[in-house]
């Protein structure tokens, strides 16, 4: 018998500690060179593992377990031949299998794997605290692992069914609940909290709040969007708007793009904004490299990209590392004033909220206009009081007169 470990791997500098999230394929199950076998959630991205080696799987590690680098997660026993027909099916699967055998549930697809129909620690508690059978969800996640949320889903339907067909008793019984659960936080999340308590604690952060009018901004984009698109392929969008200005802003203050480091500050000639981006796991907030040199089509593409594997789950730790300045859009939220906190150990964060018609003055007449409240918070160590408001301001200026922003004047 020729057994091969299978080890956590070295992910990054920062990386000491990695959660496995979910196994891919069953324990016993016949696994190829390369093929992923489970995945890692780190404090940054989640991360597939694939096998060393082509043979019998043996689990060692369990999902939600802890694991440091260089912990063992696994064994392949290479001695172990591959089946005629691989079935890679889980032996709690068995029951859930018999019981799809609707003619278009019949063939198993290529793409499904160990994951197919199996909840996730956090889904299965729910579905046994609520009596339902995992063959009776779908599941939307990776491979058709049933999630949280599509356990929370099942319960809520089975909730409606019971109201529906039991008595009005029955129904005040039921939105009386008083159950209770305890999950342990993601790893990202538990990153996420303690990277917003130092924040909080290691930076002289304040907020400076202003206001813009998107009069123009939203002209410009009415006259010419048709042609950006059929020119580009993508719209133009006021994320890309607010990139390009601030980006402009922060080559001209460098200290407002400037990073902290002991005694000394570090000055970036280039502005990488890391863009806010919400995700079903907790908020990533991967950069945009070289916006002050990207055209706004490059920028909306990029942005685009990064939104797109955040919320697969598939962005790489190279495309989190880095960052001189943050933009967040709590507006596609509803929000209409907040207090971005700092992305560490950037020193200045935008917050840009929702666009509301208000009247304001405009030469001695009252005009409905669409506003934005704009806040900068800052790190008052690196950055003057003065700066910060001069800072916005002027970002202000190019975001109210766009050929200025257009020209780069």
């Amino acid at each position: 018998m020729s057994v091969i470990e299978m080890k956590v791997p070295v992910i990054g500098e920062s990386v000491t500690e990695v959660t496995l999230s979910t196994w891919l394929k069953g324990n016993g199950s016949y696994v190829d060179l390369d093929e992923p076998i489970c995945e890692f959630e780190s404090d940054k991205a989640t991360l597939e593992f694939p096998a060393e080696a082509a043979g019998k799987l043996i689990h060692v590690a369990s999902e939600g377990d802890d694991l440091e680098i260089g912990a063992l997660v696994a064994k392949i026993d290479t001695s172990e031949s591959k089946p005629a027909q691989d079935s890679d099916t889980h032996p709690d699967q068995e029951v859930v299998r018999a019981e799809q055998s609707q003619p278009q549930q019949e063939k198993k697809s290529e793409d499904q794997s160990y994951a197919t129909g199996h909840p996730s620690p956090a889904a299965a508690k729910i579905l046994a605290e609520k009596d339902i059978q995992p063959s009776e969800v779908m599941g939307t996640g990776k491979g058709g692992r049933i999630t949280k949320a599509d356990a929370m889903a099942a319960t809520k339907s089975a909730q409606t069914e019971e109201t529906h067909a039991g008595s009005v008793i029955a129904q005040a019984s039921t939105a009386f609940s008083r159950s209770s659960r305890r999950e342990k936080m993601s790893r990202m999340r538990r990153t996420i909290a303690a990277n917003l308590v130092a924040a909080k604690n290691q930076s002289a952060m304040l907020t400076t709040f202003n206001e813009v009018d998107l009069s123009n901004i939203i002209a410009l984009r009415k006259q010419y969007q048709e042609q950006f698109v059929e020119k580009y392929g993508i719209k133009l969008g006021f994320m890309s708007l607010f990139a390009k200005a601030c980006a402009q802003v922060l080559m001209e203050m460098p200290q407002v793009n400037a990073i902290l480091d002991g005694n000394e500050l570090i000055y970036h000639d280039f502005v990488d904004i890391s863009i806010a981006i919400s995700t079903p796991t907790g908020l990533v907030v991967p950069p945009v490299k070289n916006v002050e040199s990207l055209q706004f089509h490059e920028i909306e593409f990029a942005i685009k990209s990064l939104a797109e594997k955040a919320r697969a789950g598939t962005l790489t730790l190279d495309e989190m590392k880095g960052g001189t300045f943050t933009i967040t859009n709590g507006g596609i939220f509803g929000s209409l004033q907040s207090t971005p906190i700092l992305n560490r150990p950037q020193s200045a964060v935008l917050g840009m909220h929702g666009i509301k018609q208000r009247p304001v003055a405009i030469d001695g007449g009252v005009e409905i206009r669409p506003m934005m409240y704009l806040a900068l918070s800052y790190d008052h160590r690196v950055i003057d009081g003065s700066s910060s408001v001069t800072f916005l301001v002027k970002v202000i200026e190019l975001l109210e007169d766009p050929v200025r922003l257009l020209m780069k004047i």
